[in-house]
């Protein structure tokens, strides 16, 4: 190999690496609309009337233009205490889907919960043999269900090792039985932006890109499938100050790009006015 050529490669590498390692350019989005909603800790999932606040065990739903409370489903009333952990829902064809865990319990395992959004009744639940790892988001596109499989570095006492390790995070495709047909982890460079949490809302724009949030920065993470291997790209970012990560939903009933979230800290479901971004 010839030695100048060699020389400059070595010269040239560190500057490569940092290349590869700097996050996208970030974009920012706008607060349309903030509505009050006590079950606003998890997440938030939308219907062409109305959008439903998550917590732990309880579901609200609430009039999309008003956003006055109607009616819940609240888990305490289920002696069996079957549903302790929901996290991001998306609503299909008239059921709300929501993603559920027992997190922090140790050994992990994870369920799909279904709901009927008129009588908010719970309906059935579908349990993952072999999870891998806590469930946090679930979401319909292109004919397929995904999800997120989401580890963590924090440590949770008894246990003196980290619960599952963020870098094992992975987003998932499903076919309508919810076997999984492909799975892709998460870019390194993304990861310092989640630990020692995980990534808990994901939702498909109409778009095509997957949107990702973390735990708890006021970012929405803007990615691709990837054309060969198992690593999602990170496109780029949108800033919502303010914004707590959690559950997202794309509202697709509205004609402008519209997304919901939540402020956990101000127990409020949000209505954000999203940015264009080009197709990929």
């Amino acid at each position: 190999m010839n030695i100048r050529y060699s020389f400059f490669m070595l010269l040239l590498a560190p500057l490569l690496a940092c290349s590869e390692q700097a996050p996208p350019s970030s974009l920012n989005a706008q607060v349309l609309g903030a509505y009050p909603a006590e079950d606003a800790f998890q997440a938030v999932a939308v219907d062409a009337d109305h959008f439903y606040a998550i917590n732990n065990f309880r579901i609200g739903r609430y009039d999309k233009v008003s956003g006055e409370f109607q009616e819940s489903w609240d888990g305490m009333s289920d002696k069996t205490g079957s549903i302790i952990h929901l996290d991001s829902a998306m609503v299909y064809e008239g059921l709300l889907y929501a993603a559920h865990s027992n997190f922090p319990q140790w050994p992990m395992a994870s369920s799909i919960e279904i709901w009927d959004t008129r009588s908010m009744q719970h309906l059935r639940s579908h349990a993952f043999p072999e999870p891998l790892g806590s469930m946090t988001w679930l979401d319909r596109h292109d004919g397929y269900w995904w999800g997120g499989f989401g580890n963590y570095d924090r440590i949770i006492p008894p246990r003196l090792q980290a619960y599952g390790k963020t870098e094992n995070t992975l987003v998932v495709k499903m076919d309508d039985e919810f076997n999984i047909l492909e799975q892709w982890y998460l870019p390194e460079e993304l990861l310092p932006r989640l630990r020692p949490m995980s990534n808990s809302g994901g939702s498909w724009g109409g778009d095509g890109y997957l949107y990702l949030t973390g735990h708890d920065h006021p970012e929405i993470y803007v990615m691709t499938i990837p054309e060969a291997g198992q690593t999602l790209r990170w496109e780029t970012t949108v800033i919502v100050e303010g914004f707590d990560g959690q559950g997202i939903a794309w509202d697709r009933d509205e004609a402008t790009s519209i997304l919901w979230g939540i402020s956990r800290g101000d127990a409020e479901v949000w209505k954000l006015g999203m940015p264009s971004i080009s197709p990929p």
